[in-house]
């Protein structure tokens, strides 16, 4: 919100379901107050004039003149209560006619109950403070004029007309003099107190701009942020929280045991005293990453601030550190062997071709070209992965039919029958931002690997393609499960580490390949057992609309 456009139209805005002035804007309410005291005032009068039970002066000059004005004047008091709280016609219209048949029907008041000796103008001074909060500037003075002229009319009156024995001048300038101090001590203080809203209205405003900073910031923390109450209700969650623990918008208000059991678990151990232990990590409902907690008590009273963090996240920034340099001096290193190489593989091709080589040596050429194959292998992986970044044009790929034509592909260029590759896909409106060959290649080596260890077993289908999504959030997941004996736990750590394998004709780039790759395109790739044995690799796809400045 742009607040100092909001300040200078002098509009209303809503915090935390409270309105807050943000200028000067009519009091309407306070003018409701004084119609209200307006009314009590006269019904006063008329309850004591027409019972008898107020006090004698009360009509004792002109008591027709004191009846017909009260009642006049009630009616009046109505009518302006009923147009107040209707706001009809402009907030200053109404003040200057409601203050000026004030002043009128209280100079006829006291005239009716024997002049400035009666004490009812007082009355007037009531009327002079309220103009003076409720005008700005000198239109008290005015109003205090107003009364003043109108107290020494109506003394004028009484001598000319000899409605009393003595008319007094001076108690009426006491009393005009009173009402202009009244005027002034009012248009100073209400001053003072609009000064004061003013800058509690702007301090108000600094507030929820601040508050709105930090509510940004917290939303856009990559860490993940939650507020649990003393009933372990959740209340605030940010878009790392809800990623991470797998929740939709507006799942706030609700228990934590609920929403994540293994972070309540850890919670409840926290709080039980063994703050000094670390929480271990522990997976979300959705499994595509290991979470760790930290726990920061907000107070007795307050509640628990709960920090979460991707720990896969952190263990492959770690890793890219550890690797960056040896990735260059591998990309140098390879870049050097490819030339000696090349020579080494040409010399045996025309070696071969000689027809004085015994069996034996037939045999030794093979070897050579055998491992001037793999080792070229293992060149083009590494100079692959040092120009991966430039490679990586991201294109909206509608999955089913591209699955569909992929498997096709595969099994017609490994000789193996479709029926050995089952697929598993409920929508086929499924997206997914991906770059088509780098695609091609994780899902490749995937497969390829999934064929050779479920085929060892002889099982049918061999493998298997799951695709799941989740529509609250927006994510797509891609699993491909093998029918084999699975990973041993010792090594299943070790499995995406560049060069490690378990066959021995494997160069052990192909999974490092694969999830450098995916990380390339914002996706993420993680092993797991599979369900009955076997193995299970998820590719989690970036949510759309995450990648977009990168799309092709």
């Amino acid at each position: 919100m742009n607040w100092q456009k909001a300040i200078k139209d002098k509009r209303i805005i809503e915090i935390d379901g409270q309105d807050i002035a943000e200028g000067p804007l009519p009091p309407w309410r306070p003018l409701a107050v004084f119609c209200l005291y307006r009314l009590l005032i006269v019904s006063l009068l008329l309850v004591a004039v027409i019972t008898g039970a107020g006090p004698g002066f009360l009509g004792e000059s002109h008591p027709n003149l004191f009846l017909i004005t009260s009642l006049v004047y009630a009616a009046a008091a109505i009518a302006l209560g009923v147009a107040t709280i209707a706001r009809m016609g402009g907030f200053c219209f109404q003040v200057w006619f409601q203050l000026t048949l004030d002043i009128g029907a209280i100079t006829l008041l006291m005239h009716a109950s024997g002049g400035v000796l009666s004490g009812l103008g007082m009355l007037l001074v009531v009327v002079i403070a309220a103009g003076g909060i409720l005008t700005v500037g000198r239109t008290a003075s005015a109003f205090a004029a107003l009364a003043t002229l109108a107290v020494l009319l109506e003394q004028s009156h009484a001598l000319v007309f000899r409605d009393f024995d003595t008319v007094h001048y001076t108690q009426a300038g006491l009393l005009g003099a009173t009402l202009f101090a009244t005027a002034l001590l009012a248009q100073v203080l209400t001053a003072r107190i609009r000064e004061s809203e003013a800058l509690a209205a702007q301090r108000s405003l600094d507030l929820a701009n601040i508050s709105q900073l930090n509510g940004y910031i917290i939303q856009h923390l990559q860490s993940g942020v939650l507020v649990i109450d003393r009933e372990d209700t959740l209340r605030l969650i940010n878009q790392a929280g809800r990623a991470l623990l797998g929740l939709k918008p507006g799942g706030e208000k609700k228990s934590l045991d609920r929403i994540a059991p293994c972070l309540a678990k850890q919670l409840n151990c926290w709080r039980e005293g063994l703050r000094s232990h670390q929480p271990e990590a522990f997976r979300s409902r959705w499994g595509q990453s290991e979470i760790l907690s930290k726990f920061i008590s907000l107070g007795p009273r307050s509640g628990t601030l709960i920090f979460l963090e991707d720990a896969s996240a952190s263990a492959r920034q770690a890793q890219q550190l550890k690797l960056a340099s040896l990735g260059r001096l591998t990309a140098s290193i390879a870049h050097e062997i490819r030339n000696p190489l090349g020579a080494i593989s040409h010399a045996s091709q025309l070696l071969r071709e000689s027809s004085t080589l015994s069996q034996s040596e037939q045999r030794l050429l093979e070897i050579i070209l055998n491992h001037c194959t793999g080792v070229n292998g293992i060149v083009k992986n590494v100079l692959q992965l040092s120009r991966r970044q430039q490679h990586s044009r991201l294109k909206v790929l509608a999955l089913k039919p591209w699955l569909l034509d992929f498997l096709d592909e595969f099994c017609r260029t490994q000789g193996i029958d479709r029926t050995e590759v089952a697929l598993q896909i409920r929508s086929g409106t499924v997206q997914v931002h991906m770059d088509p060959s780098q695609f091609h290649q994780i899902l490749w080596n995937l497969c390829d690997n999934a064929r050779r260890h479920s085929r060892s077993l002889g099982r049918i289908p061999c493998f298997q393609i799951s695709v799941e999504s989740a529509v609250d959030m927006g994510q797509v997941f891609l699993e491909v499960l093998d029918r084999g004996s699975g990973i041993p736990n010792d090594i299943a750590d070790k499995i995406f580490e560049p060069f490690f394998t378990t066959q021995g004709t494997g160069t052990g780039l192909g999974l490092y390949l694969a999830r450098e790759l995916s990380e390339c395109n914002g996706a993420s790739l993680e092993y797991r057992p599979a369900p009955g044995g076997g193995s299970c690799f998820r590719l989690c796809f970036a949510p759309l609309g995450m990648m977009g400045a990168n799309v092709a």
